[in-house]
């Protein structure tokens, strides 16, 4: 395959299975706001993190694919099963032959980087997807930095839907909450972190804090994944150069434009999006 061709500069784009993307999204604009941004999200075939690892490859490369022929010259992909999952063939695999001159980031690497400055006794939980959970991407991503930590993984497969259905405040999502938090910690009741590895879970950290024992450390990845982007940026100025520079946000989905338009707005508390609908091949 030939490098897709391409303008000298482009927006940023950033790319998740659902809407969670948009926690990690606003992060991005409240720190890097002179960025051009282009979010994409496969509404239409979301979740991900139920799905094969093949499956999910195929998809979050169909994506990759979409963004750099609209003239991103780098992507994110602001989704744990799909950075867990899909990133590490994109990279190695694709890129040389799509344009090796373009990149594509995930969130696993920047959140798992700061662990080791947050546990104090080593002992960190993992709440995320099934898919997260099972592909051990985040205990296998710590060893090689922290090969001391030990690593606790839970699946909570009602937290999502929860949070997309608009019932994340309310009085049924505590039952859920509560069960997962204490599961976890029936597992390794040494635990002194927690990382919230799925986007969504930014929306639940009210309920989650009141069923969360108060020593115990929250990690949300909005903030990490935003201070590696900007830190990656200012190491790489030839890629900086090519990210535009005009504050423009627009959004493209596989599903419904309205219906993108009124989850937009409680993830990024405002509906006035742009968005178009988009198919992937």
């Amino acid at each position: 395959m030939h490098p897709l061709s391409a303008p000298h500069t482009g927006p940023i784009g950033v790319f998740d299975s659902g809407y969670g993307g948009l926690t990690i999204l606003g992060k991005f604009i409240e720190r890097l706001p002179q960025y051009d941004y282009l979010y994409l999200g496969d509404n239409a075939r979301t979740p991900y993190g139920t799905r094969s690892f093949e499956v999910v490859y195929d998809f979050t490369l169909q994506a990759v694919k979409k963004l750099f022929e609209l003239g991103c010259p780098l992507v994110i992909l602001a989704c744990n099963t799909a950075s867990a999952k899909a990133l590490r063939s994109i990279q190695q695999n694709d890129l040389p032959h799509l344009d090796p001159t373009r990149r594509v980031l995930g969130v696993i690497r920047p959140t798992v980087e700061c662990i080791g400055h947050i546990t104090r006794n080593g002992h960190v939980g993992l709440l995320a997807t099934a898919g997260t959970v099972r592909s051990e991407s985040y205990p296998l991503e710590i060893k090689k930095i922290y090969p001391d930590i030990q690593v606790t993984g839970m699946a909570c497969p009602m937290w999502v839907p929860l949070v997309e259905n608009n019932e994340y405040d309310g009085d049924g999502a505590d039952y859920f909450v509560k069960e997962y938090i204490n599961a976890i910690l029936q597992k390794d009741p040494d635990i002194d972190t927690l990382i919230l590895g799925c986007t969504h879970y930014p929306l639940l950290l009210r309920k989650i804090r009141q069923f969360t024992p108060p020593h115990i450390q929250l990690v949300t990845q909005g903030e990490y994944v935003s201070e590696s982007l900007k830190d990656y940026l200012s190491r790489h100025p030839e890629m900086n150069a090519r990210c535009s520079k005009n504050k423009r946000r627009e959004f493209l989905t596989t599903e419904s434009e309205e219906k993108f338009r009124e989850s937009a707005s409680i993830f990024l508390h405002h509906s006035d999006v742009q968005v178009r609908n988009v198919v992937l091949e």
